[in-house]
């Protein structure tokens, strides 16, 4: 059996390693066109732009390693049914379970290999793609604005939507420019049209806006808009370099710049903060009831605001010990110092708040905020739950894939190519398009996470273990098997209900 064993992993390595490539290289390819129009004409360096490519690889690599385990048990296993190898080991006593037995090892290994990849590179090569898009992005803004949509152009604070951009000429036409650099007011400036340029020294972006008008918002002057109309104004962007400059700072990580334990531990702290959002409209009843009845309020306070603590245990110790050999991670400044006093006081204003007595209901503008809150950490927590299993669910595949696949083959062993590309096809459209319907379904709690994510991998071990017994009550045969017995198996009964 151990020969046997090696010569089947061989005659699947191939198919394997070929599928991963051509699979990853027309999915790169797709990548690159995407990426096209952000990276041509900006005068970037060879590196750059390699690195946007080498980047941009792990999350192909995650699509297309469950699709190249499928695509080599298919084509090796059908190769060795119609050349009547699977027939004479079968004559020999080798049951399907033996010959199940070495691609089962082999698909376990490549889903913890896929998991790892997933959980520890995939994370980190995001977080890394997505600071250097942003970086590349405030190179030469006119390429990077796009016609119709709200463009911020940071670190400015501004935000511009035109509805035609020149790009190689700056003009602009039907421009909305949303100002918000003033502390205590909000500026909307309407042009009918403009010019944008880059000053002498190509850090700022100039903007000479015509035939509008400026509208401004102040907080302390409810109900009052301060309307200007001017024939040509002025505003400058500032800090909008020219210059390629790669930040080392981080942005906010979203659930597809995480790994599994920072994910559960931001799914645990968003369910804390919606317990606490509801306990907030808990007691914001109570205490309006108290005040209808003209009752003394009975002291209840909030809890405290949750902490993020650990959640992963084991894995946690794992996931530290993986990340050293895995992208370098960047230093995190150390928490401020704060003086005795000055906490002091802040204990002294907030007990002072909270000591005085309701004299009035509340607004119900409050008691909306609370209840979209506590919605709001409740979605947050559903996708970051959803993300979690997603790791899990798209990784175990890889096994569903081999029962699923072996199946397929020894029961039509001369489908060939077609079989091969189109069982594929079929079966990996419905398993990423389950999984992303249920994603859907689950960030709008119309499911469960966990139900959401692991069914299409139920479906499809359900599929593989039926299909499995079914092909051992079989003798090996190569006689039929073709992909007219495919057709027949999956629309003969039509057939069949109109005769009868």
């Amino acid at each position: 059996m151990r020969l046997l064993s090696r010569y089947l992993l061989r005659s699947l390595a191939a198919p394997f390693l070929f599928a991963l490539s051509a699979l990853t290289g027309l999915l790169l390819v797709s990548q690159v066109a995407k990426q096209f129009p952000n990276l041509v004409g900006k005068g970037l360096p060879a590196g750059v732009i390699t690195e946007v490519l080498v980047l941009s690889l792990p999350f192909i690599i995650a699509l297309t390693l469950p699709m190249a385990i499928l695509v080599a048990v298919l084509y090796g296993i059908s190769q060795l049914a119609s050349e009547n190898e699977i027939t004479a080991m079968r004559a020999n006593g080798i049951s399907v379970g033996q010959l199940l037995f070495p691609v089962f090892i082999a698909g376990m290994f490549l889903a913890f290999f896929n998991f790892v990849f997933i959980d520890q590179v995939l994370p980190r090569s995001n977080t890394r793609l997505r600071n250097l898009t942003l970086d590349i992005g405030r190179k030469k803004p006119t390429f990077r604005l796009e016609e119709q949509v709200i463009n911020e152009m940071r670190p400015s604070q501004y935000s511009l939507r035109a509805s035609r951009i020149e790009s190689f000429s700056g003009r602009l036409k039907d421009v909305t420019i949303y100002d918000l650099s003033l502390p205590t007011a909000r500026r909307i400036i309407y042009a009918d049209s403009g010019l944008m340029a880059l000053d002498e020294s190509n850090t700022d972006v100039q903007l000479l806006l015509f035939d509008g008008v400026a509208h401004e918002y102040r907080a302390d002057e409810e109900g009052v808009v301060r309307v200007t109309h001017f024939d040509r104004n002025v505003v400058r962007a500032r800090n909008v370099t020219n210059e390629l400059v790669l930040n080392e700072t981080e942005f906010e990580r979203g659930d597809r710049e995480m790994t599994t334990c920072e994910m559960v531990d931001q799914a645990a702290l968003s369910r804390a903060w919606a317990s606490r959002a509801q306990a907030d409209r808990e007691l914001t009843t109570r205490a309006d009831l108290r005040l209808l009845l003209r009752l003394v309020p009975d002291g209840a306070e909030l809890p405290p605001e949750p902490q993020e603590t650990p959640q992963c245990g084991a894995w946690q110790r794992v996931d530290r010990l993986l990340s050293k050999y895995i992208f370098p991670s960047i230093a995190e400044a150390q928490e401020p110092v704060v003086d005795d006093r000055a906490r002091a006081l802040d204990l002294t204003v907030e007990t002072a708040t909270t000591s005085i007595i309701r004299q009035e209901l509340t607004n119900v503008a409050d008691i909306i905020t609370a209840r979209e809150r506590h919605r709001s950490e409740l979605r947050n927590a559903n996708s970051f739950q959803v993300e979690i299993h997603k790791k899990f669910t798209i990784s175990l595949a890889s096994l569903n894939f081999v029962l699923i696949g072996i199946a397929l083959a020894l029961r039509f062993p001369r489908g060939g190519m077609g079989l091969v590309m189109g069982g594929t096809l079929v079966i990996i459209a419905f398993f990423y398009i389950s999984l992303t319907a249920g994603e859907g379904l689950a960030d709008r709690n119309f499911t469960t996470p966990a139900v959401a994510m692991w069914f299409p991998n139920v479906i499809l071990a359900f599929a593989g273990l039926a299909g499995l017994a079914a092909v051992r009550r079989e003798s090996g045969s190569t006689r039929g098997g073709d992909l007219a017995d495919l057709k027949d198996l999956m629309f003969g009964w039509i057939r069949r209900g109109r005769r009868a």
